[in-house]
């Protein structure tokens, strides 16, 4: 047990080390970022000291239940591959043109409809895909009308790890958590969406305070017009996503997994593609790119947090943090702990222990109040989720200042009033 917790407390504080001082590691061509590449040796030295059970490890990682990891990998990079297939075709960018477009010069009408539509595109989409795609478009058209892209750039990023709660789909943690207590997509969906809405009525009102002032300068510049040139391609992509959705929706009345759903929409994805290039006698290069840029890192990464819980079981760990939480007032014990874990280590490893935690004590409302701590937890520091890693990269290599004291500073006015009210409309739908 000991050898255990030293193991897997070291390996915590590597992860969150490398956050600040070696955000990637390099071997030649080969290329990791610092997070994955220390959970990996650390889940390395926990199976070489005995600490996970060969039988323990194949059974959770390859075993027949619809929470194995492989089955929640798939689900989660399928969805992905609509959202990147969709941000290569210039869909998001598109939007969020026409958006800044009917804003005209007012910054307060342009802040409410950069904040609309990426709530909106995240709800069915994924909050990373939204976050990598409209943190440059924010940082070039900002820079262009001369006016401060802070009030935006928080705004973007507190709406797609808010509105990221309404369906299991949003978030990876989101489908973690559901698929490991058995929470169907559109059960799912009827906790909540009331504590999403709530969330995110409060974390506007807050934005729109903190950042009032600043909004009241007039736009000088126009917005960059951004045309879609593949329409029909863009067509094929926007039905695939309908219809994964729907069936996504329906899929415990059809009693098809959800992956399957997924992988099944991805394959006919890329099949269409393939049909439609060939008959342009047009290479697929569309496809070549959104298979690059798919977060790969996250497979080693969730496997390596997968064998970190499956250790912390078997050493009796995870039973004596159980033991301190409790199982009185779950949605906001659970709630809590789990938005400040998710900025200690990350919303990951943090969503893979709680999952754990809330069913030992088979609460449904701790499951439910873990995923709203594992989305709101993303916007008080940036360690909260890998979300919150690349956009401070992003802004970093963009120029833009805005460091760890300026994140938590306005992370926390937003998060914790959207956190409460959250919480509190989840303790009377559950």
């Amino acid at each position: 047990m000991l050898l255990c917790g030293i193991l897997s407390g070291v390996t915590v504080l590597m992860m969150v080390l490398s956050v600040f001082f070696i955000p990637e590691i390099r071997l030649g061509k080969f290329h990791m970022g610092g997070y994955c590449f220390f959970a990996v040796l650390g889940a390395a030295a926990l199976i070489a000291a005995g600490c996970v059970s060969g039988e323990g490890l194949v059974s959770g990682i390859f075993g027949e239940s619809a929470v194995n990891p492989i089955k929640i990998l798939i689900l989660f990079l399928s969805m992905t591959v609509f959202s990147i297939f969709l941000d290569e075709l210039g869909f998001f960018r598109y939007l969020a043109s026409f958006a800044l477009g009917k804003a005209g010069k007012s910054q307060k009408i342009l802040f409410a409809y950069l904040y609309i539509t990426v709530s909106v595109l995240t709800v069915f989409t994924s909050n990373d895909i939204i976050i990598l795609t409209f943190t440059p478009f924010i940082c070039s058209f900002c820079k262009n009308a001369d006016i401060n892209p802070l009030p935006y750039l928080f705004a973007e990023f507190s709406a797609a790890n808010t509105w990221s709660m309404a369906l299991m789909i949003g978030n990876p943690t989101n489908i973690y958590i559901a698929s490991f207590s058995e929470i169907v997509f559109f059960d799912y969906l009827k906790v909540m969406i009331l504590p999403t809405l709530a969330a995110g009525a409060v974390s506007f009102t807050v934005l729109l305070l903190i950042f009032g002032r600043s909004l009241k300068k007039p736009i000088e510049g126009t917005p960059e017009k951004v045309g879609i040139t593949e329409r029909p391609l863009l067509i094929i992509g926007l039905v695939h996503l309908i219809v994964c959705i729907l069936l996504l929706t329906i899929s415990s009345y059809i009693h098809l997994e959800m992956w399957i759903c997924s992988f099944s929409l991805m394959l006919s994805l890329f099949a269409c593609v393939l049909i439609y290039r060939r008959s342009k006698r047009e290479k697929p290069i569309i496809l070549l790119r959104t298979v690059r840029r798919m977060p790969w890192e996250l497979v080693p990464f969730m496997l390596s947090m997968f064998t970190l819980v499956i250790s912390l079981s078997e050493s009796g760990i995870l039973a004596s943090i159980g033991d301190l939480l409790g199982d009185r007032s779950p949605v906001f014990v659970y709630g809590a702990a789990s938005f400040f874990t998710a900025n200690l280590i990350n919303n990951i490893p943090m969503s893979v222990l709680f999952a754990n935690l809330a069913e030992r004590i088979a609460s449904l409302p701790a499951a439910f109040a873990a995923t709203v701590g594992s989305n709101l937890g993303a916007c008080l520091t940036p360690v909260g989720a890998l979300a919150g890693i690349m956009w401070a990269d992003i802004l970093r290599r963009r120029g833009v200042k805005f460091d760890f004291r300026d994140f938590v500073k306005y992370g926390s006015a937003v998060s914790l009033p959207a956190l409460a009210a959250a919480l509190a409309v989840l303790s009377l739908t559950v």
